[in-house]
C-alpha cells in the first residue's frame, strides 16, 4: 500500500507556495508550463471522486479516468481529486501509469469506517453517514481548496455512486461559488412504486442520501445522469430544477479495447465447450442475483442438456464469492459454474473479446440503471446474453442496439427455456450483433464531448450573469 499511495502521491502537486520556491521533489507539477501557464491554456475542470485508479474492484472508476484523459481533446484541463488508496477495500496499479502526465492527482486522507474506524466490526451508525468514506469530507474539502486557489478551476464536477463525492462539490461550490456539476449516474435514493421498498432500506440512511439529493439538485449548475430513466426519476422529483437536468450516458474505451484485441487469438468457430462470462458484481437481492440463472442450469444438467464438458460460466470479481459458491454447491452445478477473481481491466476486455457469450443480470428493481459494462459488451460485439425485466433501461438499450437474448432475471423456466435458444444460436453462428457504426455513438470519448459542452454552457452561463444583472439594473 506505502508503494501504491507513494506512486500516487507523486503526481500530487503540493498545496500553493511563494512562486519563486521549488516544488519539493514528492510534489513535482507534471504541467508542461506550470500551473498559472496551464490555467491560461485552458479552462480547469476539478473532477471530484472516490472511484479512481489504483481503485480495485469496481468498473466505476472507467468513466472518471476516462474524462480526466479524453477532455483534454476538448480544450478542458482536468484535475483529480480522489481518496487515498488506503480507502479501497482493493487497489490494482495496471492503469495509474494511464493518468496523462499533466493531469494534476491528489489523493486527500480517507478512511473506510468498518475496516478503519470499527472495533471487531461494530461501529457507530452515524460515523458512515451519508456512507463508509464520509472521513474524506474535511481533508478533501481542505485540499480542494487548495486546487483551487492553486489552479484556478473554472468549474467543479463530482461524481456519485459515494455520496461524500457529492458533499465534497456542495462544499466548495458554497465555499467558493464556482459552477458545479453533479454526475449522478444512477438516484442516488429509490422507491419502489409497487412494493414501496426503499433503498436504502434503513431510514436513517436513506433521509440523509436524500437530504444530500436534495441540497445537491439545488445547488448544482447542472445535474447529469446516465439513462432516461434515471432522468426522469428525477425530474419529477425536483419539477422546478428540471431545466438543469440532462443524460450522459457511459460507454467503453476504444482506445483499451484497440490494445485488448492485440491480445487475444482469432475466437475460432464454437464446436466444444462454450465460455459465457459476467464480469463485474452481483448482488444478492433482487437486482442482480443470478439464483434463478443456476436453478435454470442445474435443470438443464440434470436433462442432460448441458454438463461441465459443454458449458462453461464464468463468474468474475462477483464480490461475494462466498455466497455464491455455496449456492452453486447447492445446485450441483459446480462443474459448470467457476467464481474467479478480478483481473486487471486490460486482460478483463481480453477475456470478453474471447467468449462465446456474455452475460448481464439486472432485476426490475434497477429499470431506471444500465450497467456500464454493457457497453463494453456491445463493443465486444459477442452475443449477449441478458436476464433484465423487460421494462427496463437495460432491455431497451439492447434493443436499440438489435442485440441480444432476453429473459427475465427471476424465472427459472424462461430462462432454461431462453438459453438453450442462446446456446444453439450460438453453435450456429446466428446470434444478433449490433451494428459497429452503431456502437460507436457509446464511446468513452463521444461522453467526454458531450460534458465538455455542458462544461462549457456552465461557463457562459456565469460569465453571462453578470451582463444579465447590468441590464436589469442589479448590482453584481
Amino acid at each position: 500500500m506505502k508503494a501504491i499511495a507513494s506512486a500516487l502521491h507523486n503526481r500530487v502537486p503540493a498545496p500553493a507556495q511563494a512562486e519563486a520556491s521549488p516544488a519539493p521533489a514528492e510534489s513535482v507539477d507534471r504541467t508542461p508550463a506550470g500551473p498559472a501557464a496551464r490555467a491560461a491554456a485552458r479552462p480547469g475542470v476539478l473532477l471530484i471522486a472516490y472511484h479512481y485508479p489504483p481503485c480495485g474492484f469496481s468498473s466505476g472508476l472507467q468513466r472518471t479516468f476516462c474524462f480526466s484523459r479524453d477532455l483534454r481533446a476538448f480544450g478542458w484541463a482536468p484535475l483529480v481529486l480522489t481518496v487515498h488508496p488506503r480507502a479501497f477495500p482493493q487497489t490494482r496499479t495496471d492503469q495509474l501509469a494511464q493518468i496523462p502526465a499533466d493531469v494534476p492527482v491528489h489523493a486527500a486522507f480517507a478512511l473506510d469506517t468498518p475496516r478503519h474506524l470499527g472495533i471487531r466490526g461494530r461501529y457507530f451508525g452515524w460515523m458512515a453517514l451519508p456512507d463508509n468514506w464520509v472521513s474524506w469530507l474535511p481533508g478533501a474539502v481542505a485540499s480542494g481548496l487548495r486546487m483551487i486557489r492553486r489552479y484556478r478551476p473554472r468549474v467543479l464536477w463530482s461524481t456519485y455512486p459515494i455520496a461524500s463525492a457529492h458533499l465534497v462539490g456542495l462544499a466548495l461550490q458554497r465555499m467558493t461559488g464556482i459552477p458545479w456539476v453533479a454526475d449522478f449516474r444512477d438516484p442516488m435514493t429509490e422507491e419502489d412504486p409497487l412494493t414501496g421498498q426503499r433503498f436504502p432500506d434503513d431510514p436513517r440512511l436513506f433521509r440523509v442520501r436524500r437530504w444530500v439529493e436534495r441540497q445537491t439538485i439545488r445547488r448544482a449548475a447542472r445535474s447529469v445522469f446516465v439513462t432516461p430513466g434515471s432522468l426522469e426519476i428525477h425530474r419529477q422529483r425536483y419539477p422546478q430544477f428540471a431545466g438543469r437536468m440532462s443524460v450522459i450516458g457511459n460507454g467503453f474505451d476504444e482506445e483499451t479495447f484497440a490494445a485488448a484485441e492485440r491480445l487475444v487469438p482469432r475466437v475460432a468457430a464454437p464446436g466444444g465447450r462454450l465460455l459465457l462470462i459476467h464480469s463485474g458484481v452481483l448482488y444478492p437481492g433482487p437486482d442482480r442475483d443470478p439464483t434463478a440463472f443456476f436453478a435454470a442450469l442445474a435443470s438443464l444438467k440434470a436433462q442432460g442438456r448441458v454438463s461441465g464438458a459443454t458449458l462453461h460460466v464464468r463468474l468474475r470479481a462477483s464480490g461475494y464469492d462466498d455466497y455464491y459458491r455455496r449456492k452453486i454447491q447447492e445446485h450441483g452445478i459446480a462443474d459448470i459454474v467457476t467464481l474467479d477473481p478480478a483481473t486487471p481491466y486490460l486482460d478483463a476486455l481480453a477475456e470478453m473479446l474471447a467468449a462465446d457469450g456474455l452475460l448481464v443480470f439486472q432485476g426490475r428493481t434497477s429499470n431506471p440503471a444500465v450497467p456500464a459494462k454493457l457497453y463494453e459488451y456491445l463493443r465486444a460485439r459477442r452475443p449477449i446474453f441478458a436476464l433484465v425485466d423487460a421494462e427496463g433501461d437495460t432491455s431497451a438499450v439492447l434493443r436499440r442496439a438489435r442485440s441480444g437474448t432476453q429473459v427475465p432475471l427471476d424465472d427459472p423456466r424462461k430462462i432454461e427455456q431462453g438459453l438453450v435458444r442462446f446456446l444453439e444460436d450460438v453453435r450456429r453462428g446466428a446470434s444478433p450483433l449490433p451494428d459497429p457504426q452503431d456502437i460507436a455513438a457509446h464511446s468513452r470519448v463521444v461522453k467526454a464531448r458531450e460534458l465538455a459542452a455542458l462544461l462549457g454552457e456552465c461557463v457562459d452561463a456565469e460569465a453571462g450573469a453578470p451582463a444579465a444583472a447590468a441590464a436589469r439594473g442589479e448590482e453584481t
